[in-house]
Order: structure tokens, then C-alpha cells, then sequence
């Protein structure tokens, strides 16, 4: 056990997948893996284990923003040896060309800050995905036929923005999409010499101001869910 993760020695897959909302893995959990187990409720934020064709896996919710996702990866890999993170939730569009369910492959995420910006001083690290799993999921992806885009996204440390000088430049850049840990999680994956993915479904678009109904949420994140279990495992 640790802090806040109450698992015991043996409860916790080599695969983890993250999705934010504790309530999102285990809707992941009973609807994907077989013979899925609550291994962990501390403070709510849940996690559940069982196997998807035959292989372990470990669903654990991360909270919102990268310091509660540090808190959970970090534990996850010194604790429990995890080998493969892969973050899965919900996005902003931020091109024109990204449309509501499509799915966004996070090759790389930049940020203006995160938990590990202390570390690097005046570096500007560029935090990336591992890019087998990228491959495999990009591969998955077009085998089950989701429009899918692999680029870059940008990790957030606010939700309620007021930098629209910061969003112009990053569509600008070519940004494809905003969320708030992938950014976090790629770091501390480089940094303990793990693997690591962010498979994103856009559900809402900050330029079109479109926004995926709740009644479609569930039929688009199990794509997505799909896409990253076949990645670990492909």
C-alpha cells in the first residue's frame, strides 16, 4: 500500500490505463476487462484490475491536472513496478480539422508548467509519447476505422483559461488539442524508463464551441479504450 493508493503487493497490473474521472475507469473496468476487482478507493479515486484477452490490466483514476496525475503515476511505477501508463480522457479540439469523437494521439504535450518544472531550471523539456505504443495505436485506430489525429496537444495547469494570446499561438503552432496531465505523465515516464501514451477523445472544441452530447460520451470514449488496450498489448 501507499498513501493513496490502498492496493496490495500484487493487486496492481504492469499495464495501467488513467482515465481522470474515477467513476470513467470503472465504467472502463466493467465494460472491457473480465473478472474486474476494486483494488483501490482511497480518497475515491478508484482503481480495478482484471485481464483483457488474457492479459492483466489495472484501470486507475488520476483526479484532474498534472499534480494529482504525478501523485498516482509516481506511486504506480516506485511502487508498484507499472511498465506501461496510458492516459485516457477527454480533450478540446483546437484545429479546424479536429472534429467532435475524433481521437487524438498525443505525440507530443506542451505546457507552461508541471509538478517536474522545478527539476529542469531553465530547460525546456519537450515531453514525448513512447512511440511503440504510439505506432500500435495509430495502427488500431485506423483497423477499427476512428478518424484519428497524432501531433501535438498541450497540457494545461488551469481549466478555466484566459490566455487567448497562449491559444492563438498553439493553433498557430499546430496544437491539436488541450487537456490537463498528459504532459506530466510523459516526463515521469521518461524520467523512470517507462512507457507512456495519451489517447484522447475530443468532446468539446474551443474554436467551433461544439460539444459532444452526454449521451454520446460512453459510445465514443469505448473507442478509445479500445484503441489504448490494443496498443499495450498489440
Amino acid at each position: 500500500m501507499t498513501i493513496h493508493i490502498g492496493a496490495k503487493d500484487g493487486d496492481i497490473a504492469p499495464t495501467v490505463l488513467m482515465p481522470g474521472d474515477p467513476y470513467r475507469a470503472k465504467w472502463a473496468a466493467e465494460t472491457f476487462l473480465d473478472d474486474a476487482r476494486l483494488v483501490n478507493e482511497v480518497r475515491g479515486m478508484l482503481g480495478f484490475t482484471g485481464t483483457w484477452q488474457g492479459h492483466p490490466v489495472t484501470i486507475q483514476g488520476s483526479g484532474m491536472g498534472m499534480p494529482s496525475l504525478s501523485i498516482y503515476a509516481n506511486e504506480l511505477i516506485k511502487d508498484y513496478d507499472v511498465q506501461t501508463l496510458i492516459r485516457i480522457g477527454s480533450c478540446g479540439g483546437m484545429q479546424d480539422h479536429v472534429g467532435i469523437r475524433d481521437v487524438i494521439l498525443a505525440m507530443t504535450a506542451s505546457t507552461v508548467s508541471t509538478p517536474s518544472r522545478g527539476i529542469f531550471k531553465e530547460l525546456q523539456y519537450a515531453p514525448c509519447a513512447d512511440y511503440g505504443l504510439l505506432a500500435a495505436a495509430h495502427t488500431a485506430a485506423r483497423a477499427k476505422g476512428t478518424t484519428t489525429h497524432v501531433g501535438g496537444i498541450y497540457s494545461s495547469d488551469v481549466f478555466y483559461d484566459e490566455r487567448p494570446d497562449l491559444n492563438e499561438q498553439m493553433v498557430r503552432h499546430g496544437i491539436l488539442g488541450v487537456e490537463m496531465e498528459a504532459a506530466e505523465l510523459y516526463t515521469l515516464a521518461a524520467r523512470y524508463g517507462r512507457r507512456a501514451l495519451a489517447v484522447l477523445t475530443v468532446s468539446d472544441h474551443l474554436i467551433t464551441h461544439e460539444a459532444l452530447p452526454a449521451e454520446d460520451r460512453e459510445r465514443s470514449f469505448g473507442d478509445m479504450v479500445e484503441i489504448a488496450l490494443q496498443a499495450a498489448f498489440g
